[in-house]
């Protein structure tokens, strides 16, 4: 037991020991300095030598964090709202704060939390949009020491037992401040039982209660807390506002930036302040004399590549140049840019390109950099959106095996070889067009065939590589009564049936059809109760009796052999055909992949020819049998 005594005794009387100083700030800012203690009567040794001990470093991300509304940069619908909430006294009991990492989520919260606290520098003030930061709550609260602001991470504290203890915090008024405030971060990782234990008291809080959730993952947040709760999307800072915060938070530094720098941390920040924020302190840590921020430290710092090395490298593949494509490859790597930031950046100038081919009037957006919107319209004149969306999609896939490939630079380059090598090939539906024309193939193409008769052709679909047969169609056979081939019996199964139906398509060879009697060879595979199962569904399905008899004879090929062979003779007539040959000669390396011809049924087969019917009477020149001309009877 610590006596009274020993506690205001001082270290000297061997008492305890003074609490040491906080070490720097808490987590919303600098706590209130202490009261300065009483100078002893005995000054300790050597006191006169102490030096003063420098303030802890404070990163950008904490030193410029938002301290209200207006320092909210990007979120004026959010700002505006809860403005005019707090105006006219209609705020809301519960909020659900959503957005990405780093656009003030928190920072929200926590401003909220000191508006609906704040007393004003009086004394005497209510809850307001423009907390004074002044007064005893609002210091407090941005010492991160008020007992009436509870902020829980729900990552780690996520199950049921958790929100059964805030629960249980309910009960309680507010200790010092207006309003007590429970701040949920995080809040998708609640569990389901968390979730429902939750419910009740967003819907009903105690009076003087305040939640405030704030999630990156909206869609996990279960519809009946979100039906509970005003909730506020926060939005990607733009890029222009991002370089505008950057300039100044670094002038106030004592620093000052490049423009290209600022813009690559506005870009790597992707629309997150505390994320860019953090790279410019990076940034600063390696400027140099005269604290410059210079681009080509930010594009090292990075493993970027100049903006303006990229758009060379894709001009050069765009238009074939192989030599000077991998020439700036090698010098993009020699300067340290990754293989893969790299093709991330081409990838995401193909789209600036892609937009402005598409849509013209894009070309003059003002938040484009010059020199990107002149040379990118220049090439996006020269090029069609077809081939553009091809380069995409190839680079799209490149960036993949970039990401898994044992030598990142090596699998790039060949990136980049594949990209010249089909950058002068006409896209499919090019040639197409010049082939059914009759127009005269690229270069080192294939000469164009004659145009293919009416009713005969073949028309190539997308890659080349699948076909499909064009011809005038038959008219489909006359249904009757009762099947009148083994492919007709077969399709009987095919609806409801379909583990019969894949036997008799494998595993039947048709001997005899002649109904209501079938002859079949069934193979050794096939179940022992397959005659009678067959026999069943066609009693069942026309309503007749039927005989299954089970032969030795070695009867026609099973469907699916019928269906394989022909598939094999319409693939060896395809490419024969003039025109495959010439699509096959101008794609080098592509495959007749398949043949569909529109008038096949199910079974890739042909319609099976109409029996030719028996004449209901004799022709005229018959000779007629007369009674006395019929053989006797024994």
């Amino acid at each position: 037991m610590t006596s009274e005594r020993d506690r205001d005794a001082g270290p000297e009387e061997g008492g305890l020991p003074e609490p040491p100083p906080p070490e720097g700030p808490g987590l919303f800012g600098f706590a209130e300095a202490p009261a300065p203690a009483p100078a002893p009567s005995v000054p300790p040794p050597r006191a006169a030598a102490s030096a003063a001990q420098p303030a802890p470093y404070r990163v950008l991300a904490r030193k410029y964090r938002p301290q209200n509304f207006d320092d909210l940069i990007g979120q004026e619908a959010l700002v505006r709202t809860l403005r005019n909430a707090f105006a006219r006294g209609r705020v809301h009991h519960a909020f659900l704060l959503t957005g990405v990492r780093g656009v003030g989520k928190t920072t929200t919260a926590r401003i909220i939390a000191r508006a609906l606290n704040c007393i004003g520098p009086d004394g005497k003030g209510g809850p307001t949009a423009d907390p004074c930061g002044a007064c005893p709550e609002c210091q407090a609260i941005l010492a991160d020491r008020h007992p009436d602001v509870i902020e829980m991470d729900a990552a780690s504290n996520r199950g049921i037992d958790d929100v059964r203890e805030l629960r249980e915090a309910l009960r309680f008024r507010p200790a010092q401040g207006r309003q007590k405030v429970f701040i949920l971060d995080e809040v998708h990782m609640l569990t389901e039982q968390a979730f429902n234990a939750l419910l009740k008291s967003l819907e009903e809080p105690p009076p003087a209660i305040t939640f405030i959730l704030a999630t990156t993952e909206l869609r996990k947040v279960p519809v009946t807390i979100r039906s509970r709760c005003q909730t506020f999307a926060l939005k990607r800072v733009p890029e222009a506002r991002l370089r505008a915060h950057f300039g100044k938070v670094a002038a106030q530094e004592g620093f000052s930036a490049e423009e290209d720098a600022l813009a690559m941390l506005a870009r790597a920040a992707d629309g997150s302040v505390r994320d860019g924020l953090s790279l410019l302190d990076q940034a600063i840590a390696l400027a140099g004399e005269g604290g410059l921020v210079r681009a080509e430290s930010v594009r090292e710092m990075l493993g970027l590549a100049d903006r303006t090395l990229v758009f060379d490298m894709l001009e050069a593949v765009m238009a074939g140049d192989l030599p000077a494509a991998l020439a700036r490859f090698g010098e993009a790597h020699e300067r340290g840019a990754d293989p893969h930031s790299v093709l991330t950046d081409m990838l995401e100038q193909v789209h600036m390109l892609t937009r402005f081919a598409a849509i013209p009037a894009l070309r003059e957006e003002p938040g484009l950099p010059e020199n990107e919107r002149v040379r990118g319209a220049a090439l996006a004149a020269r090029l069609s959106v077809p081939v553009l969306t091809r380069a995409w999609q190839m680079l799209l896939k490149g960036i993949e095996e970039v990401r898994e490939a044992p030598d990142r630079r090596a699998a790039a380059e060949m990136i980049l070889i594949r990209l010249a090598h089909v950058a002068e090939m006409p896209t499919p539906g090019d040639i197409l067009k010049r082939l059914e024309s009759g127009g005269a193939m690229p270069a080192g193409g294939a000469p164009a065939p004659a145009p293919p008769p009416p009713g005969g052709g073949l028309r190539a679909l997308a890659g080349g590589a699948a076909l499909a047969a064009a011809p005038a169609p038959r008219p489909p056979p006359q249904p009757s009564a009762l099947p009148g081939s083994w492919r007709e019996v077969v399709a009987l199964a095919s609806g409801g049936e379909p583990l019969l139906h894949a036997h008799l398509l494998h595993d039947v060879h048709p001997v005899r059809l002649a109904p209501p009697r079938i002859e079949i060879r069934v193979r050794p595979q096939a179940p022992r109760d397959l005659a009678a199962q067959l026999a069943a569904l066609l009693e069942a399905r026309t309503g007749t009796r039927w005989t299954i008899a089970l032969s030795n004879a070695p009867g026609a090929p099973t469907l699916a052999e019928q269906s394989a062979a022909a598939e094999q003779d319409r693939r060896a007539a395809a490419a024969q055909h003039p025109m495959v040959q010439a699509i096959l000669a101008a794609f080098p390396g592509a495959t007749l992949d398949a043949v569909r011809d529109a008038t096949l049924d199910d079974y890739g087969l042909a319609p099976a020819a109409p029996e030719p019917d028996l004449p209901d009477f004799a022709p005229p020149d018959a000779t007629p049998a007369y009674d006395d001309e019929l053989p006797e009877e024994d």
